[in-house]
């Protein structure tokens, strides 16, 4: 990762010149200079953001650049989802409990179109949210920092009872969030509690074939895009390590003949994944990661000292996930960090939650 630069007096002034960073060149020089800005920006005020955002940063953080000061912001993480699983799991078998923590999570989802779109999705089963967004999610993060956590085992034994291969291939889901059925796919695998990736990769393909492309809107053209980015970061372990690019030919291939598209009508937060996918593939000169770090590197308010929400705000809660990953896009290192396994690193592993039983790696 580059030391923090110096800008010039002469390079300060041609940011200061727009809010916008427009028709900055790719260069090491601005990469950096945008870079180190989001940087700066996210870390000073990175305090007031709530755990499971601190979680976010850190943690990709660590995997870019495998420095342990990042650590402490996971073990923030770790704590809250600790809480959590505690809650969750351990009172799994309490007559009602799963339906009614269920129809909690469905409460909070929203009143958007796309908010009432996933609850239509999930009235044929509305337990699949607890069984994928709670018990999945928690376990599967705590696993990547190297533990199990409170009641694993009565977790794990609830999640292979579970149907989850209905939700997971129905079209509807797919429609309405297919990213995150990828992200539930490789957790599920992870913790091992079931393999429905074929099962996933086909029913994704035959909601999305490329055939049809040009009958999706904006909105369903982005939901594919976002699923098809989070099928190349699950398999990474969210960026832990490269990925086979054979295997992924069927993405890339697709993100190489349809980047204007993509340029046009994605979100800046998409633009930035497809750009790291090619990057996780270890195709880094390749002509879609230039001009997906060209677009970034435009989409920079310099005013804000961060890459806004497609309507303008440079809220830090809601748009942290965009700007570190256009950070990712920005500097890719030539290695990626495990982890972090916060019980083998110095300025962690005194301070674990109780509740968490470190796996030996």
């Amino acid at each position: 990762m580059p030391s923090i630069i110096k800008i010039s007096t002469l390079a300060a002034a041609l940011f200061c010149a727009n809010s916008f960073a427009a028709d900055l060149a790719v260069t090491e020089s601005n990469k950096a200079m945008v870079y180190q800005r989001i940087k700066a920006n996210l870390e000073e005020h990175l305090f007031e953001l709530p755990p499971r955002i601190q979680g976010h940063y850190g943690i990709r953080q660590y995997r870019m650049t495998g420095d342990a000061k990042y650590a402490n912001a996971a073990l923030v993480d770790l704590y809250a989802v600790t809480e959590a699983q505690a809650f969750y799991a351990c009172n799994i078998d309490k007559p009602g409990f799963i339906s009614e923590q269920a129809e909690q999570a469905i409460s909070v989802l929203g009143k958007g179109p796309r908010a009432k779109a996933r609850k239509k999705a999930l009235q044929p089963f509305p337990e699949f949210i607890f069984y994928t967004d709670v018990l999945l999610r928690y376990s599967s993060r705590i696993n990547e920092f190297g533990f199990t956590g409170p009641c694993h085992d009565k977790l794990t034994a609830s999640l292979k009872k579970a149907d989850l291969k209905t939700g997971l291939t129905d079209k509807a889901m797919i429609k309405s969030w297919a990213a995150q059925l990828i992200n539930y796919v490789y957790w599920a695998k992870q913790i091992g509690v079931g393999d429905y990736l074929a099962d996933y990769k086909q029913a994704f393909i035959e909601v999305y074939p490329d055939s049809q492309d040009k009958q999706l809107d904006k909105k369903q053209y982005r939901n594919k895009l976002y699923g098809m980015t989070h099928f190349i970061f699950a398999a990474s372990e969210y960026y832990q390590h490269s990925v086979n690019a054979q295997e992924f030919a069927w993405i890339l291939d697709h993100f190489e003949h349809n980047i204007d598209r993509i340029l046009e009508d994605a979100t800046d937060d998409i633009i930035a994944e497809v750009g790291i996918s090619f990057l996780l593939a270890g195709k880094a000169e390749h002509p879609v990661v230039k001009k997906t770090q060209q677009h970034i590197l435009n989409a920079f308010d310099t005013k804000e000292q961060i890459i806004p929400s497609p309507r303008g705000k440079p809220d830090l809660v809601m748009g942290e996930h965009r700007n570190v990953l256009a950070m990712m896009l920005l500097d890719w290192p030539e290695n990626l960090h495990k982890g972090p396994y916060l019980s083998e690193l110095k300025a962690t592993k005194k301070y674990l939650p109780k509740q968490v039983t470190p796996i030996k790696q």
